[in-house]
């Protein structure tokens, strides 16, 4: 039987800013669509996503090592929200 071999995990983090904070960034956004004619936008938000391949690593490895690099470099706790969910890596169909 030939190895087994090791699939790894890869997982999406999403930062965005929480409720109350302003997005300069999203705001400029809907001015710039609005004066490119789109209309009938509420809100605007910006949000960056972070696929993060971890080869050799399991599931709880992975996402131990994902929560510290939100944790270091990712996100500040005080004004962005973060989420973390299992994610397709490049090149590979669910």
């Amino acid at each position: 039987m030939p190895p087994r071999r090791e699939r790894g995990t890869s997982l999406e983090v999403r930062v965005s800013l929480k409720p109350g904070v302003a997005d300069a960034e999203g705001e400029a956004v809907k001015k710039a669509l609005e004066l490119l004619s789109i209309r009938g936008l509420g809100e605007v938000s910006v949000s960056k996503v972070y696929r993060l391949t971890f080869p050799r690593a399991n599931r709880e490895r992975a996402a131990r090592q994902a929560e510290l690099a939100v944790q270091r470099l990712l996100a500040n706790p005080v004004i962005h929200a973060v989420s973390v969910t299992r994610s397709t890596p490049p090149g590979r169909h669910a």
